[in-house]
This record gives structure tokens, sequence and C-alpha cells, in this order.
């Protein structure tokens, strides 16, 4: 389980009775899912949309990066952001108040379908395809993910040749791990680090939001839990231990569609653009904007040029 975000909000009866039927829908050009290959919008060429977006920062850039690189190939675009939870922007995309919301794979996923399963990342796009909603269409998944993340500094990432997880096994007697409260119990935490990777550590330190990292920092803790594109990754150079057993699943960035506007030359610019955005990409933009204090919309149309999309 992921920390406590807008867009992990539970579904509601009422949501439900509002018309979140779980069917699948589409075709794809990737081969395992049935969602990303436009059969053609209602009007034929898809000339304007309304991007919206979640009540989190990286969402809202991302809804920008999107605005950005379909004006650039003459689809007017313009954006709504801040709409509030996934309850809330899904209710939206289905009535046709917006067309286009970025979205999170294994999140979604994990709300349309309660039994789903799957966690490697194209086993959970895949899946994914099946489950949304009928009308609407996840175009391909990008290479970026914001989950759940197990960081170490520089110096801590050298001095044991920590590259994944797995490697903190071998140290776990010195290791103190710093995280939000809830790790401790979360199957997606302490438990999950003992029975997926065998690691167990000294200590946890139960804290929350920056005294996280200054525990890491300080050296008062050895290993941390962030999200994956949290800006302090960026501003402390921490290192980011891979996840080879997707303890903390996948979470891949991808647009969520309205089936009557997916024409092809839309999909084609969204898709151009998870072609290009990854983890690394997604920390600097939200940075940007969180820590730089940048306007979102000047840092999305800066990327989108800087990349060869606008």
């Amino acid at each position: 389980m992921r920390h406590l975000r807008a867009r992990l909000a539970l579904t509601t009866a009422a949501v439900v009775a509002a018309g979140l039927a779980l069917s699948a829908c589409g075709a794809s050009s990737n081969p395992t899912v049935a969602a990303s290959t436009p059969a053609g919008s209602a009007s034929g060429a898809t000339t304007s949309v309304v991007i919206g977006s979640a009540d989190f920062s990286e969402s809202q850039i991302l809804a920008e990066v999107y605005a950005a690189a379909l004006n650039a190939k003459g689809i007017k675009a313009t954006t709504r952001p801040n709409i509030g939870s996934r309850e809330v922007y899904l209710k939206a995309i289905q009535d046709g108040s917006v067309d286009i919301v970025p979205e999170y794979t294994g999140s979604l996923l994990n709300y349309l379908d309660k039994t789903a399963t799957a966690k490697a990342p194209d086993e959970v796009y895949a899946a994914l395809g099946k489950a949304v909603p009928t009308g609407l269409v996840a175009l391909d998944k990008s290479a970026a993910e914001d989950k759940n993340s197990i960081v170490v500094t520089k110096d801590t990432a050298a001095k044991w040749s920590l590259t994944q997880i797995g490697d903190l096994v071998a140290h776990q007697a010195e290791i103190v791990v710093a995280a939000p409260p809830e790790f401790q119990t979360r199957v997606q935490g302490l438990p999950g680090l003992k029975d997926v990777y065998s690691f167990v550590p000294k200590d946890f330190r139960p804290l929350k939001g920056q005294a996280v990292v200054d525990a890491l920092v300080n050296g008062q803790a050895q290993a941390a839990n962030v999200f994956s594109t949290d800006p302090s990754i960026l501003a402390n150079g921490f290192v980011t231990l891979a996840d080879p057993k997707a303890l903390f699943g996948s979470d891949n960035v991808v647009p969520l569609v309205r089936k009557d506007k997916n024409s092809a030359a839309l999909a084609a610019a969204l898709n151009a653009v998870s072609a290009k955005l990854d983890t690394a990409t997604l920390t600097k933009l939200v940075s940007q904007v969180d820590v730089d204090k940048k306007d979102a919309v000047a840092v999305a149309k800066a990327w989108v040029a800087s990349v060869g999309l606008g």
C-alpha cells in the first residue's frame, strides 16, 4: 500500500453508481494490451481537448506537459488543474467535463480491480487495459513511475556497494530505516521487506515528511522510504535502490483518454511524450516547480521543446 495521496482514495458506492463500470476497451500498439491504438474519434480528427489533473503538483505538471505536446501538434489543449481525488476526476472524464487525465498504472488498476495481483510493469499495464471503464482508453505507459522506494545516501551506496534493496541484507545489523509510521505494519513496508527480500533492519524510526529526509542526511538512518519522484532525491543526491522483486509494484505514468477524442494524431503526440518521460526526468520537473518555485506551464513547455516534441 502506498502513502496517503489523493490519487489513492478508495472507491465509494456513490462513485460506482455514477458509472465506474469495469469493462475492457480498445486495441493497442503494445501486443500485450488491447488499449492504445485509436479507432478514431467520433468526429474524425481531434481539434481540441481539455486535460484535467488531480490535486497534487505532479499531476498538474503532467497535464501541462500533455497540453504543450498537443498544442505543438495543432490540437488545441487547455488544462483544468486541481480537480480533486481519483473519484472526482474519473467522474469528470466519464461525463465529458475533461477529455484526458494523467494516471498511474498500478494505482488505477488497484482502484478499478481490488482483486488485481499484477506487479511487473507490462503485466500491470495489460491488466489495466482490460479494467478501464467503457469509453476510456489507456495510451502508452511511460518509464516514469511515482511509487514507494527505498533510498540511501551516495556515501552509503558507495561504502556498501548498494544498487538494489536485496543488497541491504548483508548490512542489516547496521541499518536503521526511517519512514512514515504506517510503513512498520504495511505489506509494502517492513513486513514486505522481510518476506520478499529477507531484510530485517536493526531499528525503525517512524517519522513523517521532511523528518524522514533529515534522518537520512544526518546519519540517524541509513535507509529511508520516500516516493520515487520526491524532490529530496535530486536535492540530496540520494540513490534509489532497485526493486527487482517488485515489492512496491509498478506505477507508470499513463495518459487516460476518452475514446471519442482518441484520434491518431492525439495518440501519437501523447505516446511520444511517454516515450521520452522517465522517473529521473519527472523528478526534475517536480523539483523545478515544488522546490525552485517555477511556473508549471513554463516548465512543461520548456521540457517538451527540449526533447523535440514542441
